[in-house]
This record gives structure tokens, C-alpha cells and sequence, in this order.
């Protein structure tokens, strides 16, 4: 006798393992999809904002290169737009950008690894809830058997199903999170080498810039000197001569 199932026929099947594999299921499909998304938001014109910020800087038109750093989404445009902040006022700290840049990384690269600890503990503990339910069919079935007194297959193959469907739960949930959880890793890696660029792009900028003249670079604990405007020559004030004693004089006579 054939007879055919359906989703809900496997599920309801499984047993009460089918309740946390779903869940996890579910869990994962929502983080390969805000991924994905946040991924491609990320990398989407990266060597064009490059190109543009570098032109923007170069021509002493910081501000500008500044909005269009803070209009472009992505961990690239935020180290952009750190580094730029820096030499917005034409003097910096020595090591000031560096530090941002290197701060900045930090936080973008913790915010793209955001959700990669759930798919890598989804991919290891589904195939372990399917064995579990494994496990519970196996002790089901034997159960059945002893409480009939005779090895009957109709007991027996109820066990055995959960067993299965658990398992197979288990693994179909499993790898392609596993696929998915490499891809974003390789993904990742491709946007660290895009920060790596535009840091050393904005340090590569402020170098140029201060052998120009355009950015001045100061030890910490010091302050920029303004320049001094040059002496101009006053006329010495002429002498005052007393004519008091001129007056009296002229009026004795």
C-alpha cells in the first residue's frame, strides 16, 4: 500500500524533536537573508567611492569628499569618511588617522560578522537534534517490543520512522547553512580587502597632503603654530619739546 505525505504528515511523523529543527530552520533562513542583503549593500561600489573620494581630497575639495563618503553605505565609505573627518581641519595628531582607521575597521568588521555565530551553531547542533530524535525513536521502538512480548514489525516501524525523519530533518537543515555560513565567510574576506584599500588610500591621501604643505601633522601634547605676520616698520613718535618755559619768557618781556 502506497501512501503519500505530506509536509504536515512528516512533521507531525518526526515527533517532538520536529518542533526545535523547524525553529531552526527558520532562524537560519532569516540570517542568510539579512546576509545576503547587508553583503551586497556593503561591497556595491566600492571602487567607485574610491575613485571619487581620492579625486575629491586631492583637490582640496575635503567637504565634498566627506558627503559622498557619508552618503555611500559600507564598511569602505566608514573608513573613508573617519579618516577624512581627521584631516577636515587641515592639522592632526601624529597617528590620529591611523587610529581611527584601525578603530573604525574594528567596529565595521565585528557588525559584518553579526549573525555568523548563529548559522556555524545551527549547522552543528541541527544534525545532533536529528540523532537525538534518532536516538528517541530507537528507544520507542524497543519499548514497544518489550511491552508486546514478540518482535512485531508494525511496533517496530513507528520507531524507526521517527528515527529517520529526525535525522533526515537534521541534515537537509544543516547543509546548506553550512554552504551559506562559507559563503558569507568568503564574502567577508573580500570586504576586509576593500577596508584594507581604503585605509591605505585616506593614509596614502594625508601623506600627500602634508608634503604639499596642505595638512600639518603635530606630536601629541602640541598645538599648531600659527604663522607669524611679518613686522611692519612704525614711524618713531617725534619728541615733545617743552615750550612752557618759551611762554613764560615771551610773557616776562
Amino acid at each position: 500500500m502506497n501512501t503519500q505525505y505530506d509536509l504536515l504528515t512528516l512533521f507531525a511523523d518526526g515527533g517532538p524533536m520536529m518542533y526545535p529543527l523547524i525553529l531552526c530552520s527558520l532562524i537560519a533562513l532569516g540570517v542568510i537573508i539579512a546576509k545576503t542583503w547587508t553583503l551586497y549593500a556593503a561591497h556595491r561600489g566600492t571602487q567607485r567611492l574610491l575613485a571619487e573620494v581620492e579625486e575629491e581630497a586631492r583637490a582640496g575639495r575635503t567637504q565634498a569628499a566627506i558627503d559622498i563618503a557619508a552618503s555611500t553605505p559600507g564598511p569602505t565609505a566608514a573608513i573613508l569618511y573617519s579618516g577624512l573627518r581627521r584631516m577636515q581641519g587641515g592639522t592632526v595628531l601624529e597617528g590620529e588617522i591611523d587610529h581611527a582607521v584601525s578603530t573604525t575597521g574594528t567596529i565595521e568588521l565585528s557588525f559584518l560578522e553579526r549573525g555568523l555565530v548563529i548559522l556555524a551553531t545551527i549547522a552543528n547542533v541541527a544534525p545532533l537534534m536529528g540523532f537525538l530524535g534518532t536516538v528517541a525513536g530507537m528507544i520507542i521502538a524497543f519499548d514497544a517490543i518489550a511491552r508486546a512480548g514478540n518482535v512485531d514489525p508494525a511496533l517496530v516501524a513507528g520507531g524507526i520512522k521517527v528515527a529517520l525523519l529526525t535525522t533526515a530533518t537534521g541534515l537537509v537543515i544543516a547543509v546548506p547553512v553550512n554552504i551559506g555560513y562559507n559563503y558569507f565567510v568568503t564574502q567577508i574576506d573580500g570586504l576586509i580587502l576593500d577596508m584594507e584599500q581604503g585605509a591605505q588610500r585616506i593614509l596614502n591621501i594625508a601623506w600627500d597632503l602634508e608634503k604639499d604643505g596642505r595638512l600639518q601633522v603635530v606630536k601629541e601634547g602640541q598645538r599648531a603654530v600659527p604663522r607669524a605676520e611679518p613686522a611692519v616698520a612704525r614711524p618713531a613718535p617725534s619728541p615733545e619739546v617743552d615750550t612752557r618755559g618759551a611762554d613764560l619768557d615771551d610773557s616776562q618781556v
